[in-house]
């Protein structure tokens, strides 16, 4: 038997999806659980139907819950070693093409945006490259367009980036002032941040690589399942696939889309 909570928690995402035509009903139930009890707090009501109330009556307060329902942690360089092997047995293949198109889903903040960015320069990619960085999120969005992120945030991005075989100093690629980081708005140039749902909208275009770590983890299986081949839609044959270290495509139904490239990295290349 369901509890309260559980009840109250889908009537408050299908009166999201009515309302607002964002779709989180194929979320993972618990990891939204956990979150909207932080939220409760925050907005100062004590049961979910009491945010329910202000979510349907105050637009404001759904845009705000957005921070909540939608995941925004993330780091540059995170799993180095991805990183890494990105440069050792991608980047060979992506540079025998003449031009490279990339897709970030939920690309958050733009940490996994930037840190692509930075091995594409230094691969030599960088300037025949466009990247699609993607978001519900539109707060989200907007930071990463700016590429501004927290001074002491700095040392962990900088220890991470040597780790995963970085050929400089990541202070070659931001300036410091007033606490936070800026980095070079070159990098992003080529980029293209854009609001698109993995639940709701379909693929847009053909590319070579899409990078989606750690965002399946949040879904169900049949929007893990339904995402996974929006992936091989839009990838171009031969075009390869990163999800994040506690994904994979073994239970979808597109697993046979797809080979094992990298299985420790979680890297797929499609057939």
């Amino acid at each position: 038997m369901e509890s309260d909570f559980d009840i109250e928690l889908r009537l408050l995402l299908e009166a999201i999806y009515a309302k607002y035509q964002h779709d989180f009903r194929h979320y993972s139930l618990a990891s939204l659980g956990r979150r909207l009890k932080q939220a409760l707090s925050h907005f100062g009501v004590r049961t979910l139907s009491g945010l329910q109330e202000r979510v349907l009556r105050e637009p404001e307060v759904f845009h705000e819950l957005l921070s909540y329902l939608t995941v925004s942690v993330s780091e540059m360089f995170r799993d180095p070693m991805f990183f890494r092997v990105l440069r050792e047995d991608v980047v060979p293949v992506l540079q025998t093409y003449p031009s490279i198109k990339v897709w970030v889903p939920g690309c958050s903040t733009g940490e996994e945006v930037y840190s692509l960015a930075i091995v594409f320069r230094e691969e030599g990619l960088l300037g025949k490259s466009l990247i699609y960085a993607t978001d519900i999120n539109s707060s989200a969005l907007d930071r990463a367009r700016k590429g501004i992120f927290s001074e002491e945030r700095i040392a962990a991005f900088s220890k991470a980036y040597l780790a995963a075989g970085g050929k400089a100093s990541l202070s070659d690629y931001y300036t410091l002032g007033y606490g936070s980081a800026k980095f070079d708005r070159s990098l992003v140039r080529d980029v293209l941040f854009s609001d698109h749902s993995l639940v709701t909208d379909h693929v847009f275009a053909e590319v070579q690589l899409v990078s989606c770590r750690n965002v399946l983890i949040y879904f169900d299986a049949e929007l893990q399942d339904r995402a996974v081949g929006l992936f091989a839609e839009s990838l171009s044959r031969r075009g390869f696939l990163a999800l994040g270290a506690k994904e994979t495509l073994r239970f979808t139904s597109h697993a046979n889309a797809f080979r094992e490239l990298v299985r420790e990295q979680r890297i797929y290349q499609k057939r």
